[in-house]
């Protein structure tokens, strides 16, 4: 089969052996990955694949099943799916564990379904413990609310915890934001977020994926009680914290990827989007937002978007 590998910080395209399912694993034809900013990290050299995994990037898919490697899942040959994987997306099979994989949403595209498993996953396990589990409308930043992550956490947060949304973005992308369900969007370059949600009582929790430049200002904005999670380090992974201010605040500072995770945690993560998530992808209440579709051929140039930011919401590349 093909797939796209690295070499000396590019992708290449190589013939590589076809993947065998194992016992637990289903074999998946891929119709469509989805491009993270850790594709970017790994071909650059500074996000290595971890054991057993694919060596070239990749770490979300659509497709078609094609093959099962355990007699009970034979049920599973020509569903379509999307998947959460460690790695290897960028190719033309993918072998994945069973626990991993996902149906495609009933108002979800194939080539758009893409773009959810990374997403989804990532938003719920960072802010699914609001579901049901606070105040009536919790406040809640999400930090570059125009990027892949952030176009779906506006979503989740507005329609399924009914929380007031917030969130940091480029000039422009305000419409487009609010259309989604974010109620305040703070300019990232002009606006200062910390102090606005201070003169709001502050938020009750906060995704961020910009790291140590924002801890400061994350902490200043965060309520009594509030929750910072961490996912990203685009700008920094040190920064300084007061004390003082997280043990009078009650605050609670967390950070998490889900690559790393055992295989265990991220079969659990799947089975609990599934659960409280998927019927709204099923009924079109949340939907990916994909504006850049790109074949497989010009992945490198998908990731020069990805570098150079400014993009709205997800790239996909198109496996033809």
């Amino acid at each position: 089969m093909l797939a796209l590998t690295v070499a000396d910080g590019n992708l290449v395209s190589d013939t590589v052996p076809d993947p065998e399912p194992g016992p637990e694993e289903v074999l998946i034809e891929v119709a469509a990955a989805g491009v993270n900013r850790a594709d970017l990290l790994q071909v650059a050299g500074h996000y290595p694949p971890p054991p057993g995994a694919p060596a070239w990037p990749g770490l979300e898919v659509s497709g078609r099943i094609v093959a099962v490697g355990g007699d009970d899942n034979s049920a599973l040959v020509d569903t379509e799916v999307c998947a959460l994987v460690p790695g290897g997306g960028y190719a033309e099979l993918l072998a994945v564990d069973a626990g991993l994989v996902l149906p495609k949403p009933e108002g979800v595209d194939l080539i758009d379904a893409a773009a959810l498993p990374e997403a989804a996953a990532t938003v719920y396990s960072n802010l699914g413990y609001l579901l049901g589990r606070h105040k009536e409308r919790p406040r809640v930043l999400v930090h570059g609310g125009a990027g892949g992550i952030g176009t779906f956490a506006v979503q989740f947060a507005h329609k399924l915890i009914g929380a007031e949304v917030w969130t940091t973005a480029r000039a422009g992308t305000q419409e487009r934001l609010e259309a989604l369900g974010a109620d305040h969007v703070v300019d990232y370059r002009e606006g200062d977020f910390a102090a606005e949600l201070a003169a709001a009582d502050g938020a009750d929790a906060i995704l961020d994926i910009i790291g140590a430049a924002n801890l400061e200002q994350n902490l200043k904005a965060l309520a009594v009680d509030g929750r910072l999670s961490v996912i990203g380090l685009q700008k920094g992974r040190t920064a300084e914290i007061d004390l003082g201010r997280l043990l009078a605040k009650r605050h609670t500072v967390t950070g998490a990827l889900l690559r790393s995770r055992p295989i265990e945690q991220r079969r659990q993560i799947l089975a609990e989007v599934f659960e409280h998530v998927w019927p709204a992808l099923d009924s079109g209440e949340i939907k990916p937002v994909v504006t850049t579709r790109l074949p497989f051929r010009q992945a490198q140039e998908a990731l020069g978007l990805m570098e150079a930011g400014g993009h709205f919401g997800k790239i996909v590349l198109e496996n033809y």
